[in-house]
């Protein structure tokens, strides 16, 4: 592509517009310098970078509505490179917009509450969040890359609901060495998403260092046009380049991409020709760095003109949610998808259920959508895709922007289904971190979990998945909501109904399911709740308890120790956050022991139980879990022995703790 080469001002842009969009960034470039000394930290120079850019778009280009930055109808804008938010803060201050996570009690942000940046009860974090209050964000960012996913999710959901908007994202020339860029990069092609727009700030500079050869402006423009987009490289702190580059959006057939080459703390001297990154000015020398930033607009003949106001976006019809998703009957919904056979011979892998659910719940909401990462005839998403193709997105190898698209489909008000290989989850725990932080309403399935899949051996094993989301299960997110709630079915029913669960949670959940398949262990109509648990077998000697597919070696171990006059109770955990007061009640009336059976490394539903025990101080918990590193093996029984679960040692550790 022919770079974009900047007009003589008079044949373009009225002068006059072109003096206050410099006499803006001065202004807002202050507000800058300001916020950021007052909280003591920040980084005002990558702000001063963008600042032309923000003016040009939430000033003349973006339509949206101030007083409803919920809408669905407004052009949305991603700042991928999270720590430049002040800019942001500061235009959305000037202009008067809409914040509050209570849209009945919203109230307009203020230049004085700027100087609250990043103090613990100010709704301006010091990166991007909007679950604290700042509605204009669709999502948390700041850990660098993973920006240009959020757009693509967004810019698929508006074309999903027939809206006629744009998406425009912020990415910094550092963050671009990010793989997740050029994975998002990728999938803007792959799914023609003409309305995305990619705007890299080029100023040269990194934390440490100047930023890699590989990350200069003329580097990322090639890579981008090598990638499918359509570039346009320019002056990022000249309005009439920056104007003519944005009017490209939606005019060509590929996603654009404006290549900006900027300067790190524009227009301040004392920051030029150093790397001053995350560094405020200090309040000795904030009126010297505020008259330079002046000093700078009048050799560019700034001169005070009328404020400009974003254009409106044409208003959209947002349907109500339903109260509830009420799913049909099990046997309705698998004989949907051609599984009848599994009611004769009352078998079914928990992976198939979730397919046959999410069919199902296709049917019933058409805010359900799915996306996996090339691997839907294993994960048993490509049911969805056969019934629902407008609504399933493959993502193909790309984990990480698979999940973080997924957030931007749930700001957009869609529920997303995520699903993988639960071991391919793992590669995006920041990604998830990210969507937790944002509250997003994703729900990711883990497919081929534990160590239970045998033949395909370690690397395609999910070991380590239980202990890293039910740490999220225990965190407070406001509202009655936790971080994620995890689900594990043991059976084909439970997995169904957890799904239905799932699509009434709001908020992140993650499922495990299996590839075996699994024998039924509830009745077809067995109704599920939150409190995450079922007593399958009454006991008076000892408490086991277990979850999955392990669940039902656990239940073949405690039908030998019947024989042996050893009566267990045993406890089928689906879900977690745990209520595990029944539980431990259970345990003090039998004996006072609990064993934990689980086929994933430590800090599962052994930690759940045995730190709930620890308060209570009156009941033991023991577990068996994987202590060895899983290998091939041809059935589920020999890994499970392999790795010390099976049930041999079951049956050894549950005699001697009642004999002990």
């Amino acid at each position: 592509m022919t770079q974009l080469q900047s007009p003589p001002i008079s044949e373009d842009i009225p002068l006059t517009d072109v003096q206050t969009a410099h006499a803006k960034a001065v202004e807002l470039g202050q507000h800058m310098l300001r916020m950021t000394t007052a909280s003591g930290s920040g980084h005002p120079s990558s702000a001063l970078a963008i600042s032309h850019i923000v003016v040009q778009l939430m000033y003349r280009t973006m339509r949206y509505d101030l007083n409803d930055p919920w809408s669905l109808a407004n052009d949305r804008l991603v700042l991928s490179i999270g720590h430049a938010v002040p800019a942001i803060y500061a235009a959305y201050a000037d202009l008067g917009g809409v914040v509050g996570n209570d849209k009945a009690l919203a109230r307009k942000l203020t230049v004085d509450d700027l100087l609250q940046l990043r103090q613990q009860n100010s709704l301006l974090d010091g990166h991007p969040n909007p679950a604290e209050g700042f509605p204009f964000f669709d999502a948390a960012t700041g850990s660098l890359g993973q920006g240009l996913s959020v757009a693509a999710g967004l810019a698929l959901t508006a074309r999903l609901d027939g809206i006629d908007k744009r998406i425009y994202v912020i990415i910094g020339d550092g963050e671009a060495r990010e793989g997740q860029v050029w994975e998002a990069a990728d999938f803007a092609v792959d799914h023609k998403l003409h309305n995305v727009c990619a705007i890299f700030s080029c100023n040269g500079h990194g934390q440490a260092d100047s930023v890699s050869t590989q990350q200069s402006a003329d580097a990322i423009a090639a890579k981008a046009r090598a990638f499918g987009w359509h570039v346009v490289e320019i002056d990022g702190h000249d309005p009439s380049q920056i104007a003519n580059a944005l009017e490209v959006v939606g005019s060509v057939e590929k996603p654009l991409a404006i290549v900006a080459r900027t300067v790190k703390g524009w227009g301040v001297e004392m920051m030029l020709g150093k790397n001053f990154h995350g560094k405020p000015i200090p309040q000795d020398k904030l009126d010297e760095a505020c008259g330079q930033l002046v000093a700078t607009g009048k050799t560019l003949g700034v001169s005070k003109t009328a404020t400009w106001s974003p254009a409106a976006p044409t208003p959209v019809h947002q349907t109500k949610a339903p109260a509830k998703i009420e799913l049909p009957s099990f046997e309705k919904a698998v004989t949907r998808v051609g599984l009848e056979s599994a009611l004769e011979k009352k078998r079914l892998a928990t992976r198939v259920a979730y397919g046959a659910a999410l069919v199902a719940l296709g049917d019933v909401d058409d805010r359900v959508v799915s996306l996996d990462g090339d691997v839907s005839n294993s994960t048993f998403a490509n049911m969805f895709a056969k019934h629902h193709a407008d609504r399933f997105i493959e993502c193909k190898i790309a984990e990480q922007n698979m999940i973080t698209a997924a957030a931007g489909m749930a700001a957009a008000g869609k529920i997303p289904f995520a699903s993988s290989f639960a071991k391919f989850i793992a590669r995006a725990a920041d990604q998830i971190d990210m969507a937790a932080i944002s509250r997003a309403n994703i729900k990711i399935v883990g497919s081929h979990s534990g160590v239970s899949l045998g033949a395909d051996g370690p690397s395609q094993m999910a070991v380590s998945d239980v202990a890293y989301f039910r740490s999220l299960t225990r965190v407070d997110t406001g509202g009655e909501r936790v971080g994620c709630r995890l689900f594990h079915p043991s059976d084909p029913i439970c997995a169904y109904r957890c799904v239905e669960l799932m699509a009434n949670v709001e908020g992140m959940c993650y499922l495990r399911t299996h590839r075996p398949d699994a024998p039924f262990l509830y009745d077809l109509n067995e109704s599920f709740g939150l409190e995450g648990f079922k007593q399958l077998r009454e006991g008076d000697k000892l408490t086991l308890v277990s979850s999955g597919y392990m669940l039902h070696t656990v239940l073949e171990a405690a039908k030998k120790l019947d024989q042996q006059g050893i009566r267990c109770h045993v406890f089928d955990v689906y879900a977690l956050p745990l209520a595990t007061g029944p539980i431990l009640e259970a345990a003090r009336n039998a004996g006072g022991t609990i064993l934990t059976v689980e086929d994933n490394y430590i800090g599962g539903l052994h930690a759940e139980l045995a730190e709930a025990a620890a308060e209570s101080g009156d009941v033991r918990v023991h577990g068996l879990t994987a202590r060895k590193m899983p290998k091939s093996a041809i059935t589920a029984a020999e890994i499970f022995t392999h790795v010390g679960v099976g049930e041999a040692y079951i049956l050894k550790k549950a005699t001697s703790l009642v004999e002990g």
